[in-house]
């Protein structure tokens, strides 16, 4: 081919709508000399047999942003690239059941609204008027979204495939890619059957082949993508007399309907009806060894398995009765691929320098707009607008094996509209990763959750205690776990507690210019030799990127702590221009880690060890306990008197046994959360995410402007210092009722959204509800009256003073 191009900046392969939205975003960026390769014609995967719906509904910051991202484009898209499309903003109506739907409702609502989303709480009758064939009798509330609709996923693939070509991207059909190479200096070689191209980075946005496509990245350090594919079925009935003359009447299409209590929706299609549901007894399909995923599926769709969704069709014919008038006229049953938490791959392909993702979507049209501006950003920005945690690949690690991959898929899908409740842990394909004193945790009573794979105790039961999943179905505090958590978090503030954590991320940073190449990318200083303290590295906006506990054994020799869900992410943020003359290597693994706090830690340690115990906060030493050796650094996120113990795997469990017959009480990971956030200590991805600067962060201590080194973000934390900052970190007092303030709850002030919470909690120690959060900054003053909307109550809230609500001048943990 004479105009097969040979090089570009950017190769996306696969051509979806998601990479068709990338190659679109790219060039609307500036970076036209791109290319989309596809193996077939443009939409043959999921995106051919896509339903089309729209919504902006999610319960995610970050999925809202890209779902109403995704609204506000294809609303002026045809426009723009003059091409005909049918996308139709008929509205939504979400039906709840119960009082719990309805908190989850009030709890979107007030997000959309922050975000511009105008939703509205109507009463069922209210509902009824906009939808006459609609059943009532049984509904708590409907949740209208005037934004939602519905379009025509072909049209909208090449309306953004015609727009990237008239901006002189390139598109090149029916070319397979058949591999990739990686050269010397990290830039690429994509192998196709029509030539080979030259290019900066790789996209792999096959959709679901992306699994085949990322085993091509392996020799050059990637992994196998955490992906399965599920078999989803919609039916489309014949037409309805009833319903053409209602849009005949309103001149609109009815609202689309999502029953979420019983898992489907239904929209107008021409004039019958759309019903697509999710069923709890669900089929994924190329799972197993004679059911293998054919070379090519194109176009291509399974026979119909109708018995899987009797039930739901026969409910759905119950709440609206005008459909049972129909017959079936056709049914669609194609694959969709699911990720472990049903949420799409954008952003970094873990380990691989130069390559990204933008797959595995199971709700690829409503997110596909989104996700090429995200996906955009990441290429040639290098950061997003908004932060993508909840979407980036690196939030899985090594844990997530097929069996993991296929099981949780299943579990997504048949609880695709499931409230996703506070106290609540999913239970399918757990014990991937488990501690050295998993057996004995349990054995205690330990509640588990999972942490980046790693089972920890959330909090510990005692024989009569109520452990059934139905239990933490609330969005409330209350509940089995909370007398446990309060005697924990007591145990804690009197006398001695411990906890058990393993997975914690840990990094040996070492080599002759390992202190350089730290004072060049955190914002702050490194402590001496024998200290330790806390890290921050910002992006180039100054925004927080992550936080590390930053141990340092020598002049050049460091070990980098960090949280558990952080450690491809904070691997990768270290790894990123490492000189040839430093080492990184993850012992993550290898060590086992406690906390031993509350007033009698010191006492309890004596017992058991020969540390020196008298040294001040933020030192650390080698030292045995209970007859092993550990490495004891004297921190407490709990906020009291208190010690890590970091010891070798083999070693923790009679350490563990030791501090347990000294008297620690074991608490677990929802008592450290009241602690901490009593202390106003930040989480990562919460309280510490890339929506907000180190400043607005209030994390001005750890920040030296003066410094020679020129750290990420410096030039943009100068000007924000010099020009004011808009938002504030507060801690705030809040008058809740029944449940504390969730992350990004609206704060308002006399009615007016002023700023979100990032996290909240009971704290016990101060006997109050607690919210961390920003502000306007011209309301971060103590003392300031301000409102914080939970789950659609308004509850007053005090802003604090500029220190822990609990031991404000850390008297107890310096003791």
């Amino acid at each position: 081919m004479s105009d097969f191009p040979t090089k570009a900046r950017v190769v996306i392969i696969g051509g979806g709508v998601v990479g068709c939205s990338s190659l679109y975003h790219l060039a609307k960026k500036g970076w036209t000399d791109c290319v989309l390769l596809e193996k077939n014609e443009l939409t043959a995967g999921s995106t051919w047999h896509a339903a089309g719906n729209v919504p902006t509904f999610s319960t995610s910051w970050s999925v809202m942003n890209m779902q109403r991202y995704s609204t506000e484009l294809y609303a002026r898209l045809g426009q723009e690239v003059d091409y005909p499309m049918n996308y139709h903003q008929t509205g939504s109506i979400r039906l709840a059941h119960t009082k719990e739907r309805m908190q989850e409702f009030e709890r979107a609502m007030s997000m959309g609204l922050y975000q511009g989303i105008h939703m509205e709480m109507w009463t069922p009758e209210q509902a009824k008027e906009n939808y006459p064939f609609l059943e009532i009798h049984d509904l708590a509330g409907v949740l209208y979204d005037p934004t939602d609709g519905d379009i025509d996923p072909a049209q909208l693939t090449q309306a953004l495939a015609k727009g990237a070509r008239d901006m002189g991207a390139k598109i090149i059909r029916f070319c397979p890619s058949t591999g990739v190479t990686q050269q010397d200096d990290k830039t690429w070689i994509v192998h196709t059957e029509k030539g080979d191209i030259a290019c900066d980075y790789v996209v792999n946005a096959a959709g679901y082949y992306a699994q085949r496509v990322g085993e091509w990245f392996k020799p050059f350090g990637g992994r196998t993508v955490p992906m399965m594919v599920m078999s989803h079925q919609y039916l489309l009935t014949e037409q309805i007399p009833e319903v053409e003359a209602h849009a005949k009447k309103t001149g609109r299409k009815l609202p689309l309907i999502r029953d979420v209590d019983v898992s489907y929706y239904l929209r107008q299609e021409k004039n019958g009806y759309n019903l697509g549901p999710y069923e709890p007894n669900c089929k994924g399909h190329w799972m197993t060894e004679d059911d293998k995923m054919p070379d090519d599926f194109s176009f291509q769709l399974w026979s119909d398995d109708l018995d899987r969704i009797e039930d739901i069709v026969t409910d759905a014919m119950e709440r609206v009765p005008l459909m049972a008038t129909s017959g079936v006229s056709s049914v669609i049953n194609g694959p969709i691929p699911y990720a472990p938490d049903g949420l799409p791959l954008i952003g970094p392909m873990p380990g691989v320098d130069n390559a990204f993702e933008a797959c595995v979507f199971t709700f690829g049209i409503a997110q596909g707009g989104g996700a090429g501006k995200v996906l955009a950003e990441w290429i040639v920005d290098g950061q997003t607008e908004w932060d993508m945690w909840s979407c980036d690949p690196r939030r899985y690690t090594d844990y997530t094996d097929q069996d993991y991959c296929d099981k949780k898929g299943m579990e997504v899908y048949g609880n695709e509209y499931a409230m996703h409740f506070p106290h609540h842990e999913w239970p399918a394909a757990r014990d991937k990763k488990v501690g050295q004193v998993h057996t004995k945790i349990i054995e205690m009573g330990g509640q588990m959750g999972a942490y980046n794979g790693w089972e920890r105790a959330n909090w510990f039961a005692k024989p009569g205690d109520d452990t059934s999943e139905a239990a933490t179905h609330t969005w409330g505090r209350s509940g089995p776990w909370q007398q446990r958590i309060q005697e924990e978090c007591e145990a804690v503030r009197d006398g001695v507690g411990v906890l058990d954590l393993p997975g914690f991320s840990r990094f040996n940073l070492s080599g002759a210019g390992a202190a350089e190449f730290l004072r060049g990318r955190v914002t702050g200083g490194l402590p001496k030799i024998g200290r330790m303290n806390l890290v921050y590295f910002a992006d180039d906006r100054g925004r927080i990127l992550t936080e590390m506990s930053c141990i340092r054994h020598g002049e050049n020799h460091f070990t980098m702590i960090t949280a558990g869900a952080a450690q491809w992410h904070d691997f990768d943020v270290l790894r990123r221009g490492l000189p040839a003359d430093v080492g990184l290597t993850d012992h993550t693994t290898e060590y086992a880690t406690m906390i031993v706090t509350g007033p009698q830690s010191r006492d309890l340690l004596a017992g058991l060890s020969d540390a020196d115990l008298s040294l001040g906060w933020l030192n650390h030493q080698e030292a045995t306990v209970a007859g092993k050796p550990a490495f004891l650094a004297r921190v407490s996120f709990a906020g009291e008197l208190g010690w890590e113990v970091h010891c070798v795997n083999e070693h923790q469990p009679a350490i563990y046994n030791a501090i347990l017959e000294a008297g620690a009480k074991p608490f677990g990971m929802y008592a450290l959360n009241s602690l901490r956030i009593e202390k106003g200590y930040r989480a990562w991805k919460g309280d510490l995410s890339t929506d907000y600067s180190l400043l607005e962060g209030g994390l001005e201590r750890f920040v030296k402007l003066d410094k020679p080194q020129d750290f990420p973000g410096k030039a943009a934390l100068l000007v924000e210092k010099q020009q004011g900052l808009k938002k504030r970190f507060v801690t705030l007092k809040v008058d809740a009722g029944e449940a504390d303030a969730p992350y990004m709850s609206c704060i308002k002030k006399d009615g007016e959204i002023v700023g979100e919470t990032t996290s909240g909690d009971w704290g016990y120690r101060v006997n109050a509800s607690v919210a961390l959060g920003m502000v306007r900054a011209d309301l971060a003053t103590p003392g300031t009256e301000l409102e914080v909307e939970i789950y659609g109550e308004s509850c007053r809230a005090v802003v604090q003073p500029d220190a822990p609500m609990w031991d404000p001048n850390n008297d107890r943990l310096r003791a």
